[in-house]
């Protein structure tokens, strides 16, 4: 099933951006974990719409209610179903679309997929409104690894061409990543954002997009989650990360740097730190043989620049079968990767709960 992810913590979402709801069914997550509300709609509100000029004018309050497997404000162990209402829809912005799929969007695929059947209003199932549930998720599967010593934290790497300072990848504290997770725009460097949001600015008067990178951390966790080959905490991660709408490249510690490195530079020397066997560098981002090693997970996601775009463009018009111009109107960012980290961080979080469970039995 194309919307059902995961092992030991089988996650479901459905939904569509138009709908009357999206949610989420969340099954195998641990039971007694308090259930953290304020904690919750913090991150809710992370990635929620309408928060500043970067984001879409559409504005959803994003509280979810739960619908079961929390009982005297923890959870129970049986499957968490939570529902966001959709209050905020204007459908009629994507009627004039019907015979033209816009480029960069999934119209034209999930037309073919599903015979014509979806949902195109605001990308339907497709639409990046999906990653409200995922974020609810992930919360969740935050407040757990904490409880286990795991953190999982992120900032933007990159938007348009302006880089961010990145993580020390031998060393992120978890300080570091709660203060990032505080910010309104999680960066490390208060130049840097300036930067980002003035290219921004730039393709917004432009009627364009731009696109970015964001970062992610997981420190605390212990060596030996994974598997190798074919079920390695890499493809876990990967298989998660792109289920993100937008989210077009993942990379792991050096990533594709490693194309221009030799393997003396690239190998991470081991050490022992006390009783800690660590490495002096971390090219791996934190996994050897798709297992965790111990050090930080460090992972990198491209998101790429809205494809909703108030600047004309061509495409086929499937009634006429000529290409014709296009005018998309509506409410849509300029720049989605300022919302993009929680929904990274989610991911990942769930991920790594997922793999973390399994190494307990959970299976």
């Amino acid at each position: 099933m194309g919307s059902t992810w995961g092992n030991s913590i089988k996650l479901s979402i459905f939904g569509e951006s138009h709908g009357a709801g999206i949610g989420v069914v969340l099954d195998g997550f641990p039971s007694g974990v308090p259930y953290d509300e304020a904690f919750i709609l913090r991150e809710m509100e992370r990635r929620a719409p309408g928060r500043n000029k970067q984001s879409t004018a559409r504005k959803e309050a994003d509280l979810p209610k739960v619908q079961s497997g929390v009982y005297n404000g923890k959870t129970t162990g049986t499957p968490i179903c939570a529902v966001i209402e959709n209050t905020n829809q204007h459908s009629g912005d994507y009627t004039a679309l019907a015979p033209q799929p816009r480029p960069g969007h999934a119209d034209y695929t999930g037309a073919v997929r599903y015979q014509g059947c979806n949902d195109p209003r605001g990308g339907g199932h497709f639409s990046g409104r999906l990653t409200a549930p995922l974020v609810f998720a992930g919360a969740l599967c935050k407040t757990w690894l904490k409880t286990q010593g795991v953190t999982v934290g992120s900032h933007i790497q990159s938007i348009a061409q302006i880089q961010d300072m990145p993580f020390d990848d031998v060393n992120v504290p978890v300080s570091q990543l709660e203060t990032l997770r505080a910010a309104d725009y999680p960066v490390n460097n208060p130049r840097a954002l300036e930067a980002m949001l003035a290219a921004i600015e730039d393709a917004r008067g432009e009627q364009d997009s731009v696109g970015g990178v964001i970062e992610c951390a997981a420190v605390g966790l212990p060596a030996g989650l994974g598997s190798p080959m074919m079920d390695t905490v890499e493809s876990r991660l990967s298989s998660i990360l792109f289920a993100v709408p937008a989210v077009k490249g993942v990379e792991f510690g050096a990533g594709f740097a490693f194309a221009a490195l030799r393997g003396s530079h690239a190998n991470d020397t081991f050490y022992l730190d006390g009783d800690t066997v660590k490495t002096e560098t971390n090219n791996n981002g934190g996994m050897l043989g798709g297992i965790t090693s111990g050090m930080p997970l460090i992972v990198r996601a491209c998101v790429k620049p809205t494809p909703s775009i108030a600047a004309a463009q061509n495409t086929l018009n499937v009634q006429t079968g000529r290409v014709e111009p296009l005018s998309i109107h509506g409410r849509h960012d300029p720049c989605i990767v300022t919302r993009a980290a929680p929904v990274v961080e989610a991911a990942c979080a769930v991920a790594l709960a997922d793999l973390l469970r399994e190494a307990k039995g959970y299976a």
